[in-house]
């Protein structure tokens, strides 16, 4: 008989604490539910009945799309007329095209070298579809940055930011006229920053889609600010594909400002050959330095190694320079680098790299 009750009240005492796990479970739910209708903007019911889902999907869609719209009456189509010899010496023209960004309101527009910097005629079409002629201030071959300007006031100046605030991973939307299609928008993400490829300039990787006809024009991030200027695709042979690049905004504004100012790129310097470290230390070893130059006036050597740049660490010449680029000739730069066991910072002012 005790056995009796004694089973019976370890039976009642499961079912209370099932009991109560269920309530907790249901109040635990309930929270959750509320908690994501909120966050989600829906209602409970409709986020039970996976609407929130699409809702999600829709907010994304407005959001590429108003930063597409932001950024399109910044991104112009450039129309190019250079002149080529034929197989028999003839001189005839060719036309090309390319993509470019406005700059300034006054008519300064953005794009690479290899667009206009041989260009014999350049004629500019706006989002709106007006069209202009336009001349070349100047361009840079080193950084495939080029200048051109257009009389027109009142324009929308597209507004740039610092790569260094961007993450690989990062969205990223490119903008431009691939093939000559004007206003043509890829979507991808930063697939790698500080890439080496033709040009010394620490460029952007990215898998939003650039064709030709792309170079010149924007890449943006999410919030609509150029981060950089489309240059190239990377088609290793026989791939069906190629790999997007872009050169990062810091370097092109600072290019883009020397370009209007002077007529032409002053490249600060340092006065240093150098190569990446094959040491334990990771930087840039100094072969050799310049008499008479910044470097070995700031006390520089050869056999230094050279590990930060205005407290920015630097592993190869590519990112070096790009830290270089960054300034403008007169500008002070702080230096530290590895020598003997030791580290040391030094501190130097720029010149003008006597090869521009």
């Amino acid at each position: 008989m005790n056995g009796n009750n004694g089973f019976k009240s370890f039976f009642v005492r499961g079912l209370i604490i099932i009991m109560i796990a269920i309530v907790f479970l249901f109040i635990g739910g309930a929270l959750t539910l509320g908690s994501l209708s909120v966050i989600n903007k829906v209602s409970p019911a409709d986020l039970l009945k996976g609407e929130g889902r699409g809702l999600l999907l829709e907010e994304f869609d407005s959001a590429i799309s108003e930063v597409v719209k932001g950024i399109a009456p910044s991104v112009v189509n450039i129309r190019v007329t250079i002149k080529v010899q034929d197989i028999f010496g003839q001189t005839q023209e060719q036309e090309g095209i390319g993509s470019g960004v406005i700059y300034t309101e006054d008519g300064y527009i953005i794009t690479n070298n290899h667009v206009a910097g041989d260009a014999e005629k350049l004629v500019v079409a706006l989002n709106d579809g007006s069209e202009y002629p336009a001349k070349l201030v100047g361009a840079d071959e080193n950084t495939d940055v080029a200048v051109i300007k257009i009389e027109a006031d009142g324009l929308k100046a597209a507004s740039f930011t610092s790569i260094d605030s961007a993450e690989v991973g990062d969205l990223v939307i490119a903008v431009g006229s691939p093939f000559g299609l004007q206003q043509t928008v890829t979507t991808g993400v930063i697939s790698a920053k500080g890439r080496d490829i033709t040009i010394p300039v620490n460029l952007i990787q990215t898998d939003a889609a650039i064709n030709p006809g792309n170079s010149g024009g924007p890449l943006v991030n999410s919030a609509g600010k150029v981060i950089g200027i489309n240059t190239l695709i990377f088609s290793p042979s026989g791939a069906s594909a190629g790999i997007g690049f872009a050169i990062p905004s810091d370097t092109v504004v600072n290019i883009a400002k020397q370009i209007i100012e002077y007529g032409r790129a002053r490249v600060p310097y340092m006065g240093i050959e150098m190569a990446e470290s094959t040491t334990d230390v990771i930087g840039i070893y100094v072969n050799s330095v310049l008499q008479g130059y910044p470097a070995e006036k700031a006390g520089i050597k050869s056999g230094d190694v050279i590990v930060e740049m205005d407290g920015v660490k630097v592993s190869n010449p590519y990112e070096l320079f790009a830290q270089i680029l960054k300034h403008d000739i007169g500008d002070k730069v702080t230096v530290k680098l590895y020598r003997n066991g030791e580290y040391l910072t030094i501190t130097l002012e720029l010149v003008e790299n006597p090869a521009t």
